[in-house]
């Protein structure tokens, strides 16, 4: 018997923090209006000291448990795309489950950097539907400013922090027509050094000689990611529209990965998709990594777009590389 998977509670969490355009101005040679005119973000969320990203998945885990009417005691797995660990041992889905004190979860990581919440997605679809589980949260977070290279002028106006969540479960009345309908992630490890950073695994471990080489912290040739996320994520989106026997024209909403307005906008025009059914929240958060799809699905259903029967497709693409999609009805 195939189960049908769908998502029964989402929540988010970003911190206090705010960096603006502004601060960068006093940080490096940027200003207000080339970030504004080449990526769409005016400010974005900063941890607070000793704020770790189990923090952020706990504070919008809560919500989502909440939202859902389940407990921390249900959760049968835990899935954490992140590529911002609290530590490299245990996983940060570990963390995550004694703060929740949810005992019985399988706990997981996932470092597929910015796809991260689609990959855990599709995951936890498979797992719901193969019988293995009943109730999984997924979550996407980040604490990328942790790594971010505030010498970089062309990277560092781009990250924040932040974590979404959601509670993806068995559906209990036979409804056909809710849940994920379809997901879809693909990769392609020999682009891995145009989005990476290059110092601190176990190949070249960061020592005190090369950490001058800021090796440690990310590094990206955003010409080439721009042209590679565009064409992957519009091909994954028509493969799970394929998938799901649907078309561009039965989706209510679209929920890009929040990288860049100018990749947002080019994803739209390659799927012929009306504009106006993109949700767009970079301007307030700047690029969140695996946070950014479930934080913007988040305010979509916090802000009352998002309402039942609803068809939303979602996308993300990041390092490694690593992309994906997946279509929900609501």
């Amino acid at each position: 018997m195939t189960h049908r998977a769908v998502i029964v509670g989402t929540g988010h969490y970003t911190p206090d923090g705010i960096l603006t355009n502004a601060d960068l101005e006093r940080i490096v040679d940027t200003s207000d209006e080339w970030i504004v005119s080449r990526t769409g973000i005016r400010e974005r969320r900063i941890r607070a000291n000793g704020e770790a990203t189990s923090d952020f998945v706990v504070s919008a885990a809560r919500e989502a448990l909440e939202k859902s009417g389940k407990q921390p005691a249900d959760l049968e797995a835990i899935i954490v795309g992140t590529v911002t660990p609290d530590y490299r041992l245990p996983s940060t889905a570990c963390v995550v489950q004694q703060k929740l004190d949810a005992p019985k979860a399988a706990v997981l990581d996932i470092a597929a950097a910015c796809a991260g919440f689609i990959y855990g997605l599709a995951l936890g679809k498979a797992l719901v539907e193969a019988g293995m589980y009943r109730t999984i949260l997924v979550a996407g977070a980040e604490a990328l400013t942790s790594i971010t290279n505030y010498e970089d002028r062309n990277t560092c106006v781009l990250f924040g922090d932040g974590c979404g969540c959601a509670i993806v479960a068995r559906s209990e009345n036979g409804d056909r027509d809710r849940g994920i309908l379809a997901a879809h992630i693909s990769g392609d490890g020999r682009l891995g050094d145009l989005l990476n950073m290059p110092i601190g695994g176990s190949k070249v471990p960061l020592t005190p000689e090369n950490y001058h080489e800021r090796g440690h912290l990310l590094h990206m040739d955003g010409r080439e990611v721009f042209k590679h996320a565009v064409r992957e994520m519009a091909d994954s989106c028509l493969q799970s529209l394929a998938q799901a026997g649907l078309s561009v024209e039965d989706i209510d909403l679209i929920i890009p990965h929040q990288a860049n307005i100018r990749i947002i906008d080019a994803l739209a025009k390659k799927l012929h998709a009306d504009r106006d059914k993109v949700f767009v929240n970079i301007q307030r958060y700047g690029n969140t990594s695996s946070a950014s799809v479930p934080i913007a699905l988040n305010e979509a259903m916090r802000m009352g777009i998002i309402k039942p029967g609803m068809r939303v497709l979602m996308t993300a693409f990041g390092g490694g590389f690593a992309w994906g999609s997946a279509i929900v009805r609501f």
